[in-house]
């Protein structure tokens, strides 16, 4: 009967379901029937660790009992409501988001997802400096709706862009400098200096906002160097320019940090998140807004707004998400487990197999970059990517890949054990497919 229901669902989505960023005939995707913690399964008991958090974005882990339960109980209580009403789980998530924000900062606007909160926040930066350039990194993601998706650097913008004003440049990424640096502080300094050179040349009088990942993820999870993110912080002071901080991957835990930013001596003016602030258990995203530009609107229509913008059944879900993050030092976990078990155990893959070009993270936010030659760096192909993931989805581990790179991005509460498994199948899988 349990495989009748994998088939059922397998059918069933394969003649109903229109999915996202695939070609749509053939399609052969797991089936999920439950999970906890770490953990999903199929209907068959088939059980696989999760280290990719789906979208990365299950960071408290599955079925957290208190989640569950803040969604149920808003649900019997009441299961939705406009959002031009004062409700009290509503305030209530605003009030757990701004506890973990910097000084300077008293509102938050919510949104659907990671996308929209990235739509919402350019149009207040321009609306804000009366100016229409956004500039972004070539390797980003911000989103898929219409000017997140231009925002966005790799190849997903291209068939979609049809918003105006965005121009694009090079972050740092040492690994493969388009600076010809040799350390980390020559990359920064370089790709500063590349970020002013394009500033200079749009027109700083036309730029509004400048739009970074704090820590890029989707593009290969690259960690800052040393100067940097501070680094745009003054070019933005400099030239009247409003830093956008896109934390919807990177924040809430996933970097070991509430706010990834945290870590690199810098405050943002606009700050978005969504996925890890409440695990994705109800659909949600927002701005956090500093007090200069939400006053921009004290007396001025911001002419943007959603029906579902702070949902209640989401707000609950925030509101125990962020408890329990705290009551069960979660994101000390995520912090601890990056720094002694995570990072030395890939470090330790790396000496032993030569495909492992790099490894760089931070938290449960990692990535191995996979190459068929050490000295050229050349990466592998979507072959061997392939039976990677192959090789690890049969020995029950669900994995993340992007290009030619696994990220080992497990969800926040991961135990030394489940990290010492997934170690042992990527061991397994390597040994397996040679690059």
């Amino acid at each position: 009967m349990t495989d009748d229901l994998d088939a059922t669902a397998t059918a069933l989505d394969r003649e109903y379901v229109f999915h996202s960023w695939l070609a749509q005939a053939n399609l052969n995707l797991p089936v999920i029937a439950g999970g906890l913690g770490t953990e999903v399964w199929d209907f068959a008991g088939n059980r696989y660790l999760d280290f990719a958090s789906q979208l990365v974005n299950v960071n408290i882990g599955h079925q957290h009992p208190a989640v569950v339960k803040a969604i149920q109980e808003q649900a019997a209580t009441l299961a939705t409501i406009g959002p031009a009403t004062a409700n009290l789980t509503r305030g209530q998530a605003a009030q757990r988001i701004l506890s973990k924000a910097p000084a300077g900062f008293k509102k938050v606007f919510f949104t659907n997802g990671g996308a929209d909160a990235n739509e919402n926040a350019i149009r207040m930066a321009r609306l804000h400096t009366g100016r229409d350039t956004v500039l972004s990194t070539y390797r980003s993601y911000h989103g898929n709706t219409g000017a997140a998706i231009v925002a966005t650097g790799d190849w997903r913008r291209m068939p979609n862009q049809y918003a105006r004003g965005h121009a694009h440049f090079f972050g740092p990424y040492l690994y493969r400098s388009e600076f010809w640096a040799t350390t980390p502080e020559e990359e920064s300094a370089r790709a500063l200096r590349h970020l002013e050179r394009v500033i200079q040349s749009e027109g700083p009088q036309t730029i509004a906002a400048i739009l970074l990942e704090s820590v890029p993820g989707t593009a290969g999870i690259l960690v800052p160097p040393p100067g940097y993110l501070a680094g745009v912080r003054a070019l933005c002071d400099t030239y009247g320019i409003i830093l956008i901080l896109d934390e919807v991957m990177a924040g809430f835990g996933r970097t070991g940090r509430w706010f990834a930013f945290e870590g690199y001596d810098v405050v943002p003016d606009l700050i978005t998140f969504a996925k890890g602030v409440n695990s994705g258990y109800v659909p949600v995203g927002g701005v956090v807004i500093s007090d200069e530009i939400s006053a921009t609107f004290d007396d001025r229509v911001f002419p943007g707004g959603l029906t579902y913008s702070g949902h209640p059944l989401a707000a609950a879900s925030i509101v125990a998400s962020i408890d329990a993050m705290e009551a069960e030092g979660i994101v000390d976990n995520a912090r601890r487990v990056g720094a002694d078990v995570i990072g030395p155990g890939l470090a330790a893959l790396a000496e032993k197999h030569a495909i492992i070009g790099e490894v760089r993270g931070d938290g449960v936010f990692w990535a191995l970059e996979l190459v068929t030659d050490r000295s050229t760096r050349e990466p592998v192909g979507a072959d061997v990517i392939g039976r990677l993931k192959t090789e690890m989805t049969s020995r029950g581990l669900m994995p993340f890949t992007a290009e030619n790179r696994i990220h080992v991005v497990p969800p926040c509460v991961v135990t030394d054990d489940e990290v010492a498994r997934a170690l042992e199948i990527y061991d397994e899988a390597f040994s397996a497919v040679p690059a």
